[in-house]
């Protein structure tokens, strides 16, 4: 849905076009190609190719938020009047990007904007702000906002099941389809101003989590950012959420994704890996997730506050003047201080009902300590905010009643909206800051706390404290807030422990003076030194990292809807045409097959019991055409393998990686090499017995020459946490055997070493051409590292002259992965559908031609590598 104004930027720029920076362009509405716009609807943008040479000068970022960083009021006499909110953190990070980087706004309004004067506003707030709003027709904003945002996402994001109606517990798919509509808007406005291939796009928070699908289907290559203000929950939490993979889908269409904590990132990743399969890898201090050959980036950095602003208002006048008013109001008491939001997640009663207990156990500290709770209006609204503020005015009023004396208020209630300079004030006379809600994304709040007792000359005169004397501050804080682990000074409590949060804020009162300068110092040095603009420089310094190969790369669409993926490759590894292959096949004589089986013509699977009978047929097709040597390299055990494929009688089959060869069924089994003893095995088997009885799920698929620990049925964050430490118990304990320990696709394998499937495709082609059969054809099919090293062996054959000088050769994996092979095909089915191609040209030239000539002796005892296996 797109709002009837603002509608077309170049119809509002028509008249005296706006300009941006040093580029001093216009903003077109949908830049494709240079000079050219485009008009295509949603399905269609998908295609569009974003390979238009950059006309930018200045490098630009649009930042998206649920709000723009304005203040709107309307003038008496009517019309408007807009000014930059300072308090904003999207206008905040604005410094910490540099002047030579331009930034653009794009976002909604807090005010309601009459139709009739959307066009007004959005050509004023563009042209002097360079602000893009976004006008959300108020029902839908209601079903976005209030409904799906506030009443199911922020309660479901903070750790809470839906358990009730009242609590998000009945998915109602309306308000569903009203976020997704708003950030259908959001998507509209961004490619109203987007330059794909030179702009950045910073997305904030859960309100436009879908943002990047929208802008990644339009624009493959577009360089996004996302960053998540709030929690991310556990596993076991967000799998409740019945759009689960939409979300998380529509967030690895990013290029980065911040998170304020490592716990949040954790959860994330562990979601990533539960629901979607897709698992991550840390290296050189980067965590990455490799999503369809794209690898989306995780940064984990809690935002900072803005000094400059903050600093500002201490040395305002209003501010020295209500610190006076404060000293006087408190003096000789201790002011203890909690500043939070209205809602269920900030725990002000459990505060309230832990200062109480203080009260109670230390009545020396009545008359003295005073809790000033300043309650910032919630958010959001309904049935829960009613009740919490229900329940913290009931508490206010029996303590007070209870512990009250004259002059003496023992809690001071501030429910109403206070100015930046009066909040900052209670900040500077208090002794204690008191954050302890019982989940928060970050909180600021103790960063703001901090500076301002740092405070100022002129507010030290106030206080009559020596500019000279070292400064103090306490700090007792909730484990569940984003802002804890950066706080290492501070005094950590469990909120929902009253006995807990009572003896830390005695703690608070009681500690000496050093030890609140050096806390405070600690504190002072990290803030300071980790502030907004920090925060800011660096997610754009990873952001511009993990984009610096968006050109190079090739990219398409796939997918419907929210479940839309950007494809992305490296130039040098394509697609296998089947055109192409089958055209090669038909004008070569002499072709290598090598294909594996488990894996890339059927699905991975540990407990097949049977052979795809498509597949036995297709290869029957292929061996019995004279000019092929087919042959089917596995992992499986030599028995498995003889049981599938007893009907095809030229095929050749290498059998656990190779070490087992049989070049046609009438034939013996052979050995690429020489093994003279399995004992290691005693050593390696009663340590994955061990790890096998202690992770549920796995289990040993023992071999004639190699033991395989599988845990790809176990969970997968514990299976893999003992993965890595069934490598490392293996890798110590066979240090001194020959074997070698790798870990695979959701398997530990222990193997004699020199085995691998590379010995195979050499022994093949080195047998051929011995035999005066130089392959003119070359095809080698895999799908996971152990196949690396067949397409290895057959790449170096290229220029050793083991082929002919004209061969045509086609190394492949199935799935887009990291891989040694030059070409790849999507899945099996692909596969079988290529191979079936081949199959029909050798159908009909078996039909026209000679029959096929058994080859026995293609792999012949003359050939000292091979020998018979010892049983």
């Amino acid at each position: 849905m797109v709002s009837r104004s603002y509608s077309n930027l170049l119809d509002l720029t028509s008249c005296e076009s706006p300009t941006f920076g040093r580029s001093g362009r216009k903003l077109s509405r949908v830049a494709t190609v240079a000079g050219v716009l485009s008009e295509l609807d949603d399905d269609n943008k998908s295609n569009v190719d974003s390979d238009a040479p950059s006309t930018v000068s200045q490098e630009r970022m649009i930042i998206v938020g649920n709000q723009l960083p304005i203040r709107a009021h309307r003038h008496d006499e009517g019309g408007w009047k807009f000014s930059w909110d300072e308090d904003s953190l999207l206008l905040q990070l604005k410094d910490g990007l540099g002047e030579e980087v331009e930034v653009i706004y794009v976002g909604s309004l807090k005010e309601e904007i009459d139709p009739s004067e959307q066009d007004d506003v959005a050509q004023t707030l563009l042209e002097t702000f360079k602000c893009v709003p976004a006008f959300i027709p108020p029902e839908l904003f209601s079903k976005f906002y209030h409904g799906f945002c506030k009443q199911y996402l922020w309660p479901l994001f903070h750790y809470m099941l839906p358990l009730s109606p009242e609590l998000g517990g009945r998915f109602d798919r309306s308000l569903w389809q009203a976020y997704v509509s708003v950030n259908k808007i959001f998507a509209d406005k961004v490619m109203e101003v987007i330059s794909p291939d030179d702009d950045f796009v910073w997305v904030h928070d859960y309100h436009l989590i879908l943002l990047p699908t929208f802008l990644r289907k339009r624009f493959n290559r577009v360089k996004l950012g996302f960053f998540l203000h709030s929690p991310f929950p556990t596993s076991e939490i967000y799998r409740t959420l019945p759009v689960r993979d939409e979300i998380l889908r529509a967030l690895l269409n990013s290029d980065l994704i911040g998170f304020h904590t490592f716990d949040y990132a954790r959860h994330f990743l562990s979601c990533c890996s539960r629901m979607l399969g897709v698992s991550y890898q840390s290296k050189r201090g980067y965590i990455g997730l490799e999503y369809y050959g794209r690898t989306v980036s995780i940064k984990i950095l809690p935002v900072g506050i803005h000094m400059g602003q903050l600093q500002s208002v201490l040395d305002m006048p209003e501010t020295e003047s209500r610190v006076a008013e404060l000293r006087d109001r408190f003096r000789g008491q201790t002011v203890l201080l909690g500043v939070d939001d209205m809602d269920i997640f900030k725990g002000i009663s459990l505060k309230l009902l832990a200062f109480e207990q203080l009260l109670y156990q230390h009545p020396s500290k009545r008359g003295k300590v005073v809790l000033v709770q300043i309650a910032n209006p919630a958010r959001g609204r309904g049935k829960d905010v009613e009740e919490v503020q229900s329940e913290t005015f009931t508490t206010v009023k029996r303590i007070n009643q209870k512990y009250g004396q004259p002059g003496y208020e023992p809690v001071v209630l501030i429910d109403t909206p206070l100015q930046f300079y009066e909040r900052i004030s209670y900040y500077v006379i208090a002794e204690c800051c008191l954050v302890t809600a019982v989940r928060d994304g970050m909180n600021l709040i103790p960063y703001e706390y901090v500076i301002c007792r740092q405070g100022t000359e002129t507010l030290d005169n106030t206080l009559s404290l020596s500019p000279l004397s070292p400064k103090k501050s306490m700090l007792v804080v909730s484990e569940f807030i984003g802002c804890s682990p950066s706080l290492s000074g501070a005094i950590r409590v469990n909120p929902w422990n009253i006995d807990n949060v009572a003896e830390a804020m005695d703690s608070a009162l009681i500690v000496s003076e050093a030890e609140k300068q050096m806390r405070h110092e600690k504190h002072y040095n990290y803030v300071t030194t980790h502030d907004v603009e920090y925060w800011a420089q660096s997610f754009l310094q990873d952001l511009e990292r993990a984009c610096r190969d968006h050109v190079r790369r090739r990219c398409w669409g796939i997918g419907f809807g929210l479940g839309f993926r950007v494809i992305s490759i490296d130039p040098t590894f394509r697609k296998l045409s089947v055109e192409h292959i089958v055209s090669s096949y038909k004008r070569t004589k002499s072709r290598a097959i090598l294909l594996d089986y488990d894996g890339a013509m059927i699905l991975q699977s540990p407990l097949s019991t049977s052979v795809n009978t498509e597949a036995v047929g297709i290869l029957n097709s292929l061996c019995n055409d004279a000019n092929n040597v087919v042959f089917i390299v596995s992992g499986k055990d030599r028995k498995t393998l003889s049981q599938w494929f007893s009907s095809c009688e030229n095929l050749g089959i290498a059998a656990e990686h190779g070490y087992f060869v049989r070049p046609i069924q009438s034939t013996e089994w052979e050995t690429c090499i020489v093994v003279p003893d399995f004992y290691w095995k005693q050593i390696a088997e009663p340590v994955m017995e061990l790890y096998t009885e202690t992770t549920d799920g796995s289990f040993i698929d023992a071999k004639e020459t190699s033991l395989v620990w599988n845990y790809q049925y176990a969970d997968p964050d514990f299976g893999s946490c003992q993965a890595k430490e069934l490598l490392d118990h293996l890798e110590s304990v066979l240090a001194n055997e020959p074997v070698t320990v790798k870990s695979g696709q959701h398997i530990i394998e222990v193997k004699p070493q020199g085995v691998n499937k590379g010995l195979v495709a050499e022994r093949v082609l080195t047998t051929m051409q011995n035999k005066a059969m130089l392959p003119d054809f070359v095809l080698c099919i895999g799908d996971d590292r152990s196949d690396d090293d067949m397409s290895e062996v057959i790449m170096k054959a290229v220029t050793s002259g083991s082929l002919s000088p004209v061969a045509e050769v086609f190394s492949c994996t199935v799935g887009q992965k990291p891989s040694k092979a030059k070409y790849y095909l999507e899945d099996t089915s692909e596969l079988m559908r290529m191979l079936q191609g081949l199959a029909a040209v050798s159908e009909l030239s078996t039909r026209n031609g000679s029959p096929r000539v058994p080859r026995g002796t293609l792999v012949g005892e003359e050939e000292p590598i091979i020998s018979r296996p010892r049983n």
